[in-house]
C-alpha cells in the first residue's frame, strides 16, 4: 500500500474518530445519570487511546494530525427530575449508538481491504472497541444500567454527576 493510499484511509478515520470523542465528551456533560455517565467515562478514556495510536501513525506516514471532521450535535434532554430517571437520556444513548453504527459501517470495508498489515490490524482494533462501545450505548438507551458491572449490597442508586469537573 502507498503512502498516499495508507493516508486517504487515515486521515479521514482519524477526523471521524475525533468528532465522534468531542460528541461523547459533550453527551457525557448533558448524561447525568451515574452509570450512564461512568460509560461514557470508559468510552472516552478508550477513545483518547484510539487517538494516540491514529496520531502515532500519521506522524510516522509524515501527516499532520487531522481537525475533527464535523460536530455532531447532542440531543435535547427532556427536564430532569430528582430521580434521574434512566428514560430521560434515551435520545442522547440511542444517537451515540446510531452514529457508531454508522462509523463502523463506513469504515469496516475499507478497512478490510487494506493491504497494509499493521494499519489494517490497528483500524481494526478500533472498530472492534467501537462495536463494543455502541453495544454499551444500546443497553444503556435500553434502560440497562449495571453497564460496567453489578452494584453491590442493593446499593440504591440516587443522585447524578454534574456536567463540570470543577465548580466553584
Amino acid at each position: 500500500m502507498k503512502q498516499t493510499e495508507l493516508l486517504q484511509i487515515l486521515t479521514p478515520f482519524t477526523a471521524e474518530r475525533l468528532a465522534l470523542l468531542e460528541r461523547h465528551e459533550a453527551g457525557a456533560q448533558v448524561v447525568s445519570h451515574y452509570d450512564f455517565n461512568n460509560t461514557y467515562q470508559y468510552v472516552i478514556n478508550r477513545e483518547e487511546t484510539h487517538i494516540t495510536w491514529l496520531q502515532s501513525a500519521l506522524t510516522n506516514a509524515g501527516a499532520a494530525m487531522p481537525t475533527a471532521a464535523s460536530r455532531i450535535a447532542v440531543p435535547a434532554i427532556p427536564k430532569a427530575s430528582k430521580k434521574n430517571e434512566p428514560a430521560l437520556f434515551r435520545g442522547v444513548l440511542d444517537d451515540d449508538a446510531a452514529t457508531l453504527r454508522a462509523f463502523i459501517d463506513r469504515w469496516r470495508t475499507k478497512v478490510g481491504e487494506m493491504s497494509q498489515d499493521r494499519h489494517r490490524i490497528m483500524l481494526n482494533v478500533i472498530l472492534g472497541e467501537s462495536a463494543e462501545h455502541l453495544r454499551l450505548f444500546e443497553q444503556a438507551a435500553g434502560g440497562f444500567e449495571d453497564l460496567l458491572g453489578k452494584r453491590t449490597g442493593g446499593v440504591v442508586r440516587q443522585g447524578g454527576v454534574l456536567p463540570n469537573r470543577w465548580q466553584e
